[in-house]
């Protein structure tokens, strides 16, 4: 059986997988880089230091798995979503990415909101524009970088540019898309009307496909950067969330998805778009055509663990950091943390709120304030949950994604707070697994995506179930959690 190359662009690392779609995972490499802070608000990443970084993991992949690597027969794609990298006429970026994280927009959300009500936007984008998407950057490059706005030949997604240096073809597909805050969900096409309200050139947005269409092959200067022979279908892809999903399996209702990466989500299939009426989630053109994603969202997950252990009580491994909030207990003896360190979306969509740590004591260390990020994320996510179930979505049990899911002691802490089973995916890099599988299923080398799903996403048997002694103790913290943020928001 032939071999493909599934490649997910991050926001703190680049990863690649090479899947033997008789034998499985051949050989995974990253790079890890940094986000760009050029002033307090914004959020930056070169688009060529992405293409860099991907020959350097492709080097690898190639040096290491030397006779998987020249048995690729087709790539996909995956990777982090809202950001926008503009394109002049020679294909070169004109300004660094501005990504997910960026909050520098809020003059251009007050004009988006100031255009139209939460009710019109819910009905024709099925989600409310959060700072960071591509759309409020977008204006802010226009009004204040005019002179580069001019020169915009395409606007384009993370991994929509690095495909587009992999084949020379300009592109956009349906699940990234969706993530602009300028794509009407339910009809799967950019929205045109707020396009032409906002003054946006037509011109700039490129055409549409589904995930697993083929946008191209391997152009002849990519195969000379990188060993892989020219020719090979290169698949559109899809948004990180949606290629995960794909990746743990989550093709159909049932289960839902904790991811805690570098941001954190609670996600979900759908078979239709539905959507919070509250706009307090997402709702996302999902990687299989003709379905969706609803997802709600916390910005600084992962990140929140990796700011206190690296910036704050400089600990060198997580072994250390498990170790320390095991010894702590289940609610850190009445330490809370809040981790809105960049703001927060779901549930209170608001780019002004800012981390908090309650509670302290002369009697707590680090081991607690450990604990209370575990816990603070997962209250977060909890809140999430409790929207998506409120919609009707079904959620007997959690498969757990991102940094989170190596965390023995996160996993139980999310059993305990959700209330609910949690598994675990074999395969550690689901989004890069997804990438895979739509590769595979969009240029027939596998019949379908369900075919894939069932084949490679496979889950541990171990489970982790709550534990009803905790479950009390987490019932009263996320009430307080809760209570805290209302409390505190006017400071803010």
């Amino acid at each position: 059986m032939a071999v493909v190359l599934g490649i997910d662009v991050g926001t703190s690392s680049i990863k690649a997988m090479l899947l033997d779609t008789e034998k499985g995972v051949r050989g995974i490499c990253s790079k890890t880089y940094e986000v760009d802070i050029p002033r307090q608000g914004y959020a930056e990443q070169d688009p060529r230091m992405w293409w860099t970084s991907l020959l350097e993991v492709l080097g690898q992949l190639r040096e290491n798995f030397r006779e998987d690597y020249k048995r690729i027969a087709a790539v996909g794609y995956s990777g982090q979503m809202h950001g926008v990298v503009l394109i002049e006429e020679s294909g070169e970026p004109l300004r660094p990415g501005i990504i997910w994280l960026d909050q520098r927009a809020e003059k251009q959300l007050d004009e988006i909101y100031s255009a139209y009500t939460k009710e019109e936007m819910g009905r024709l984008l099925c989600n409310r524009v959060s700072s960071g998407f591509a759309f409020p950057s977008l204006l802010w490059v226009k009004e204040e970088e005019p002179e580069i706005f001019s020169r915009v030949r395409k606007i384009l997604s993370p991994k929509d540019y690095l495909r587009f240096k992999m084949t020379g073809n300009i592109g956009a597909e349906v699940s990234d898309a969706s993530a602009t805050g300028m794509f009407s969900t339910a009809s799967r096409d950019w929205a045109w009307e707020l396009l032409d309200r906002f003054g946006l050139p037509k011109e700039i947005f490129p055409s549409v496909a589904e995930s697993c269409a083929i946008a191209g092959t391997v152009s002849r200067r990519c195969a000379e950067e990188t060993g892989l022979s020219q020719g090979i279908p290169v698949i559109y892809g899809a948004g990180d969330q949606q290629a995960q999903s794909v990746g743990n399996g989550m093709i159909r209702s049932g289960r839902v998805i904790s991811n805690i990466g570098t941001g954190g989500q609670v996600s979900a299939f759908l078979p239709e778009p539905v959507y919070d009426k509250k706009l307090r989630t997402n709702t996302f053109c999902h990687a299989i055509e003709g379905a969706y994603t609803i997802f709600g969202a916390t910005l600084c997950s992962g990140m929140s663990m990796s700011w206190i252990k690296n910036k704050i009580l400089n600990i060198d491994d997580y072994y250390k950091v498990n170790e320390l909030a095991a010894l702590a207990g289940p609610g850190a003896e009445g330490l809370l943390y809040l981790p809105y360190l960049s703001g927060e979306r779901t549930p209170h969509m608001d780019p002004k709120a800012r981390g908090v740590f309650f509670g302290m004591t002369l009697g707590h260390g680090p081991g607690h304030f450990l604990r209370a990020v575990m816990e603070g994320v997962t209250y977060s996510l909890k809140e999430c949950m409790e929207i998506l179930e409120g919609l009707g979505v079904e959620a007997s049990a959690v498969i757990a994604s991102g940094g989170g899911a190596a965390s023995r002691q996160w996993l139980q802490i999310q059993a305990d707070i959700f209330e609910k089973p949690v598994y675990v995916s074999k395969v550690k890099e689901q989004a890069c697994l997804g990438a895979c599988i739509l590769a595979a299923a969009g240029t027939s080398i596998l019949p379908s995506v369900e075919e894939g799903c069932k084949k490679f996403s496979l889950l541990e048997k171990e489970i982790f179930l709550p534990q009803k002694e905790n479950q009390e103790i987490y019932r009263r913290g996320l009430k307080k959690y809760q209570e805290l943020y209302k409390r505190v928001k006017d400071l803010m």
